[in-house]
């Protein structure tokens, strides 16, 4: 199953306030009622392969961590 772009963007919105991790992300998608319906990390890992988030993995928090940069426009 795919991801919309509805979905895809709100998860860049969640991620554009803080970065998260893969369980914490999950946990506000659920939340806020629209939950992930592909996996979640393979997602985040579409979408960052595309350019549209950021993950690398935190040695702090022993995960994949997730954010959107501001782009500036010149």
């Amino acid at each position: 199953m795919t991801v919309s772009n509805g979905q895809q963007m709100r998860i860049r919105e969640i991620l554009s306030r803080k970065p998260l991790t893969t369980l914490e992300l999950d946990a506000v998608l659920r939340e806020q009622g629209s939950p992930c319906p592909d996996d979640l990390a393979r997602t985040l890992n579409v979408m960052r392969r595309k350019g549209l988030i950021n993950g690398a993995p935190s040695p702090e928090k022993g995960a994949w961590v997730w954010w959107v940069e501001e782009r500036t426009i010149p």
